[in-house]
């Protein structure tokens, strides 16, 4: 995977100039914000945000429905299995 280092902000640096986090995130669309040396946050432009809670909210809703579909597929061996 390749990481633009130029969006890489450390967590003393996040502290003491955010205004930095900010126009990084202006500039590329996101900021990753360092902690002990290892992306630890990712801080991007609230418009962005809609599209990542909605994809977010897709994975869930498709997990559940994968989670009913094997459910419903082995009720009976499910059932055996709680006696």
């Amino acid at each position: 995977m390749m990481v633009n280092t130029d969006i890489l902000v450390p967590m003393t640096d996040a502290n003491q100039n955010f205004s930095k986090v900010v126009r990084i995130v202006d500039e590329d669309g996101m900021a990753v914000i360092l902690k002990n040396n290892k992306p630890k946050y990712v801080v991007v432009d609230f418009s962005e945000y809609d599209s990542i809670a909605a994809a977010m909210q897709m994975r869930k809703q498709k997990i559940e429905a994968t989670a009913e579909e094997i459910l419903n597929e082995n009720m009976d061996a499910f059932l055996e299995l709680a006696k």
